[in-house]
């Protein structure tokens, strides 16, 4: 047997590639099997060799619980992932993995290895929020490095959810993993992608491994503080005090490139400085720099970036053809304007690349308005929409036909009993607030939506000060009246006297916190704070500055938590309002914000012009 096996070294060197372990990504008995009957292996199988090296941090006791499996290495080895091959040249698989990308990095290292093979490929997606119809431009290109002859991996990173500041609670997430992994399946059925030459990971089956997690803690020996937030700038939220596990998120990215074998790593351009720290680090932990493949952002509805978490700058893949026309009806399209334009960004990325599917892009009109127009390139269109020669409203009405064909599919994949049941459970809606009282006629708060600490368990509004008088009792208080679209004002008592002439506070736009608990100030009582800019040396107060337009009772909310049910009453007990308030300042531009975020309304985003760079209270 000793001697078959010794026989088999380099092509088991070469399953080790792609997997830690012989059957997969969890050690088995048979990898114990074979570990016993293998001597050293030689420097030239290095994959064989870190393989067995791993083996060997195993105890016996924790040996004898490997899973066992009735599978024999040539078994195993049946499994190996085979090139789906191309009879492209090698110029021509290397333009379409190119195609519509923004920037590459380390393009000549892909060049010495399609010299001699094709590149293995992972693009990777946290799951977190539900997937929108920009998640159809990376399909697009997953489709592109398969007609290339790439070997392609898609990681579903549950742990990354997690570590990107606590977005996916832990009981979420095997939920939220199944639902990605039924829509990005979905998705790529949708484009014309066969599933058969992918290969799906969850994060989990190997980051929680002996070996990755000893790679972690040697990594942390290396990596500073700075360069790991910097790394993470653009991808986690940023923080004064940031979490450890946000500080860990591009490491674990970095190593995934070596866990998963791959040649080059896929993301989008915002991803660019975790690709550039794997880069720098992964060499001295003794693995290979990889290339680096990077998509550029495509703009939202609302011009910005697509977000999981802006409602209005995005299609949901579950939205009905009727949502999907009224979002496009209010997407932002300028004429002429080809910059900021995501209707525009969405046929350059998506339909001309896969959903034409050789047929010309079609966009249907009367006669009377010049009548039907076919366009074979996506620059034609763009210049024919720079010129103003196709209007806005035809743009959107050809984009939304091609766009319920790719989600079609998805829906009806989503159509069965049993993925409904997963989507209610997987992205719950946010629980009611309860109407306070109970029997008997007690009166009481209601418990609050979720216990995490996050913004929107702020209840903020826009109010109108109607009325303003000094505090009888209190030279430096303001008593005001604040019209908060409620049915009677609210009683709220400011310490602005000394910042605020009494005049320029009647008839004032202010943000107000309305759920504090309702407190007796040198005997009046305020139900509300107004929330300023506040600094200590010099000491100054302003409060913040409404957006243009607002209105008394309008919905302060913060960027990307705008979901979620605020408590009727935040519990001064559980000090939520003190945990939050640490990490609301005003930005050196002025701007009103919650650990980075912006604090909006539906008419745009809250200032504090006259005390920047302060603390928020």
């Amino acid at each position: 047997m000793a001697s078959s096996i010794d026989s088999l070294g380099h092509k088991l060197d070469n399953l080790l590639l792609d997997q830690p372990f012989v059957a997969g990504w969890t050690p088995s008995s048979l990898d114990d099997q074979l570990f016993q009957q293998l001597g050293n292996p030689t420097p030239d199988l290095p994959n064989l060799k870190r393989w067995a090296n791993n083996l060997r941090s195993y105890s016996d006791k924790e040996k004898k619980k490997f899973p066992k499996l009735d599978m024999t290495v040539e078994e195993a080895l049946s499994t190996m992932s085979i090139s789906a091959g191309s009879s492209l040249s090698q110029a021509e698989k290397k333009e379409l993995i190119k195609r519509n990308l923004q920037e590459v990095l380390g393009e000549e290292r892909m060049d010495e290895i399609m010299k001699t093979r094709d590149l293995k490929i992972y693009w990777g997606t946290a799951t977190t929020g539900r997937p929108h119809i920009a998640y159809f431009v990376a399909m697009s290109k997953v489709a592109d490095f398969l007609k290339a002859g790439c070997e392609v991996t898609i990681l579903f990173a549950d742990l990354h959810a997690y570590l990107d500041n606590m977005k996916a609670p832990w009981e979420l997430l095997k939920l939220r993993t199944e639902y990605y992994e039924h829509a990005i399946k979905a998705m790529l059925t949708s484009v014309g992608v066969p599933l058969e030459k992918l290969k799906f990971v969850r994060g989990t089956e190997y980051q929680l491994s002996k070996e990755y997690t000893l790679d972690v803690y040697r990594l942390s020996s290396i990596v500073t503080e700075h360069d790991a937030r910097k790394a993470g700038a653009e991808v986690v939220k940023q923080v004064s005090h940031p979490l450890l596990s946000g500080l860990l998120y591009p490491g674990l990215q970095a190593l995934d490139e070596e866990y998963l074998k791959c040649d080059a790593q896929f993301g989008g351009v915002d991803q660019r400085k975790i690709f550039t720290y794997a880069e720098k680090y992964l060499p001295s932990l003794g693995y290979a720099k990889r290339a680096h493949l990077m998509n550029p952002m495509v703009p939202g509805l609302t011009g910005s970036k697509m977000s999981s978490s802006e409602e209005d700058s995005k299609i949901d893949l579950l939205d009905s053809a009727a949502s999907v026309k009224k979002k496009l009806k209010k997407a932002f399209c300028e004429p002429g304007n080809i910059t900021d334009n995501g209707v525009l960004s969405f046929c350059k990325y998506v339909i001309f690349p896969v959903a034409l599917k050789g047929e010309e892009f079609l966009i249907e009109r009367p006669d009377t308005h010049g009548g039907n127009q076919t366009y074979a390139s996506f620059e034609d269109l763009e210049k024919e929409f720079a010129a103003e020669k196709v209007h806005p409203g035809d743009l959107k009405s050809a984009v939304e036909k091609y766009l319920n064909q790719l989600m079609e599919p998805v829906r009806k994949t989503f159509e069965t009993p049993e993925l409904k049941k997963l989507v209610a459970a997987a992205y719950p809606p946010p629980a009611k607030a309860k109407p306070s009282g109970g029997k008997g006629g007690k009166g009481g708060a209601a418990p609050p939506a979720t216990d995490e600490i996050i913004p929107s368990r702020l209840n903020m509004k826009v109010g109108r000060i109607v009325e303003v008088s000094r505090h009888p009792d209190a030279e430096k208080l303001y008593v005001e009246k604040i019209d908060l679209g409620e049915p009677s004002p609210r009683t709220i008592v400011s310490g602005l006297v000394d910042f605020v002439p009494e005049d320029k506070m009647k008839d004032r736009l202010v943000v107000v916190l309305c759920n504090l608990k309702p407190a007796k100030m040198r005997g009046v009582e305020s139900n509300g704070m107004v929330l300023c800019g506040s600094r200590e040396d010099p000491k100054e107060v302003e409060p913040l500055t409404a957006p243009e337009g607002s209105q008394p009772g309008d919905k302060v909310f913060v960027e990307s938590y705008e979901d979620g049910a605020p408590d009727e009453v935040l519990n001064p007990k559980k000090k939520v309002w003190d945990q939050l308030a640490v990490d609301l300042k005003s930005s050196g531009d002025g701007l009103a914000q919650w650990q980075g975020n912006n604090l909006l309304t539906a008419k745009g985003k809250v200032t504090c012009p006259g005390v920047k760079n302060a603390p928020i209270k």
